[in-house]
């Protein structure tokens, strides 16, 4: 495996994406950055971004499967775990397994579904395995989970427990393409080349090849204290309730590594993890209830702790 294989890699899959879904570089960045390290990914942003399009077509470029469920309020953790169903034929029970049970999986407004249905997935993020009637059952791999969730709607939602919003390694916010992306769009529906199907690009042994690479990613003392004077300033500013975990340190140094194996480097910089801080840390922070009455964000929160804390040199 030749230095850069991940960054070359990488370059075929956005290269191949692009040429379906306008203007979604950021997500694909950040999707490609989470995918290589091990995690999962929530997407905020209004319906009709091509969030299902983009799920489909990056699948396409990696030839696995995936698969789409409608979050609603009749959900059961069965809908999409699975069940042992009788079979009368052979007067034994066998396993009808669920949508869960793919590649890639969209959980599509994954807030309008009741807690319990929303509990079903964290064995499944975290130990990549499903349980079902006492017996464990492995998930393939790669094996990761894309939620979104509408950030104008919350009549007859019901707001994510912090367990599983930790679970998502990023927290991604989408906004409209913009104008000049948008008439592109429009082009290409008007001469039908919006049709076009992803070729693929990338195999199931080149992602093994790229996690590799990634791990021999060489990180500098000062990069470990700098991620951990990021988390700890969130556990201590005054506008935060609840800071960081430690699992947001670990999820920072990986995509850090991650990132910068994308970007050619064998290297972790500072600017890596400035960068990958905000889709990070921006659900593990909970912020005073007269923070959020004053109307301040996350984004704001860790932008200001980032700007008191010395980059290392």
């Amino acid at each position: 495996m030749q230095a850069g294989f991940t960054q070359t890699v990488a370059y075929r899959i956005k290269s191949e994406i692009a040429k379906v879904v306008i203007n979604q570089d950021y997500l694909t960045d950040m999707a490609l950055i989470a995918m290589l390290s091990g995690g999962h990914v929530l997407i905020e942003g209004v319906p009709g971004l091509a969030k299902t399009l983009w799920v489909k077509t990056l699948s396409k470029t990696l030839s696995v499967g995936h698969k789409r469920v409608q979050f609603t309020s009749d959900l059961m953790p069965s809908d999409i775990l699975g069940t042992r169903v009788f079979n009368v034929k052979t007067a034994e029970f066998e396993l009808r397994k669920g949508p869960l049970f793919t590649n890639l999986f969209l959980a599509d407004e994954i807030n309008r579904t009741p807690p319990k249905t929303q509990s079903a997935l964290l064995e499944v993020m975290e130990e990549r395995s499903i349980t079902i009637d006492g017996n464990t059952i492995q998930l393939n791999d790669p094996f990761m989970v894309f939620a979104t969730q509408n950030p104008i709607e919350y009549e007859g939602t019901y707001p994510l427990p912090e367990a599983l919003t930790d679970r998502f390694l990023m927290k991604l916010l989408l906004t409209y393409p913009g104008v000049a992306a948008e008439k592109e769009v429009l082009r290409m529906y008007n001469s039908g080349s919006i049709n076009y199907h992803a070729q693929s690009v990338c195999t199931a042994e080149d992602l093994m090849n790229c996690r590799t690479e990634i791990n021999q990613v060489r990180v500098d003392d000062s990069i470990f204290n700098y991620i951990i004077s990021i988390i700890e300033t969130t556990r201590r500013i005054n506008a935060v309730a609840i800071g960081a975990s430690p699992r947001g340190s670990i999820a920072l140094l990986l995509c850090a590594k991650t990132w910068a194996a994308i970007n050619g480097r064998d290297f972790v910089i500072p600017d890596d993890v400035c960068e990958l801080a905000y889709p990070i840390l921006r659900h593990r922070i909970m912020l005073q209830p007269e923070s959020e009455i004053e109307g301040i964000k996350p984004d704001e929160v860790i932008q200001n702790i980032l700007s008191q804390i010395k980059v290392p040199r």
